[in-house]
């Protein structure tokens, strides 16, 4: 509920988790893993997409672009990649804030976000190590082929 000092609409607004903290980068095996989970989840539903793989510092470690692959999914891809490790939070929380408007509609004018569902953090152990950003096929399906690759850190 909100007190006097509240500005209005503070009882709407959710709370922000505090992001996980960075851990040591993945490495090129970990990495391998994660791209070949995805790459197979994207074949086995005969996706062109392209799969963007970054280390906790935002290296790019890994990007495989499948054929005919929109020409633009790479560079979205690797924006997802790097707005999910840059900002240690999955892309689809800057695509609701704007899709909500009002003061989700800053997002915009932040550098280096690309608000599109399908990048996210990669976690092990509770820190991030990575991100992975996939982009070609509807944003579900971006998303499945991520998620494809994060199960391979459980």
């Amino acid at each position: 509920m909100p007190t006097e000092a509240s500005p209005p609409g503070a009882a709407e607004q959710p709370a922000l988790d505090a992001p996980l903290p960075y851990g040591p980068p993945l490495n090129l095996l970990q990495a391998k893993a994660i791209m070949q989970a995805a790459e197979a989840e994207a074949e086995r539903n005969n996706w062109p997409v392209c799969i963007v793989i970054a280390d906790a510092s935002g290296d790019i470690v890994l990007a495989l672009k499948r054929d005919q692959t929109q020409h633009s999914s790479m560079a979205i891809a690797t924006g997802k990649a790097m707005t999910a490790v840059n900002f240690r939070r999955p892309t689809k929380m800057f695509q609701d804030g704007i899709a909500a408007g009002g003061e989700g509609l800053r997002f915009l004018a932040v550098p280096g976000v690309t608000p599109l569902e399908g990048g996210f953090p990669l976690v092990l152990a509770g820190h991030i190590i990575g991100s992975i950003g996939v982009s070609g096929v509807l944003s579900t399906q971006d998303v499945q082929v991520a998620r494809a690759g994060m199960a391979m850190l459980r």
